[in-house]
């Protein structure tokens, strides 16, 4: 079964790749690798929440903005080489704007990390980081970076 298929099985779509909202391509090739850029969780081009964890944002909202950043990196991937082109992900890097005492930043992530094993199974196990920071562009609450194998 084919990626594309085994998204539609779990009844989700890719959304429109995101415009770069500076000088930057949504993702970039090199070798067998493709880097996205950092992703937002934005829907339709409006960003789904704004905020930090432990104060606006609780964990199981996070979780669910982390999927949609690491839907729209899909996107990205799809854009540039096509998604049934993807061997693995390798990693993800993952940005929680957090409030002072916030440390549950990992958690948050396993929003991303957990769709990426329903859609690819042991090929979307990966390693990963999650990072608190103090602030994300545009006031986001998440930001996710993906870097996967394609052939």
């Amino acid at each position: 079964m084919s990626w594309s298929a085994r998204l539609g099985e779990l009844g989700l779509l890719l959304p429109a790749v995101a415009i770069p909202a500076g000088v930057y391509l949504p993702a970039v090739r090199n070798g067998s690798l493709v880097f996205t850029a950092g992703q937002l969780p934005l829907v339709d081009g409006t960003l789904a929440a704004t905020g930090k964890l432990g104060a606006e944002i609780g964990t199981e909202q996070g979780q669910q903005l982390a999927r949609v950043c690491v839907l729209n990196a899909l996107a990205a991937v799809d854009g540039l080489v096509g998604l049934d082109a993807m061997v693995r992900v390798v990693k993800v890097v993952g940005f929680v704007a957090s409030a002072p005492g916030f440390t549950a930043q990992p958690a948050v992530l396993n929003g991303a990390s957990e769709l990426l094993g329903a859609v690819f199974g042991e090929a979307g196990m990966h390693a990963r980081s999650a990072v608190g920071v103090a602030e994300l562009p545009l006031g986001a609450p998440v930001e996710i970076e993906l870097i996967v194998e394609v052939s």
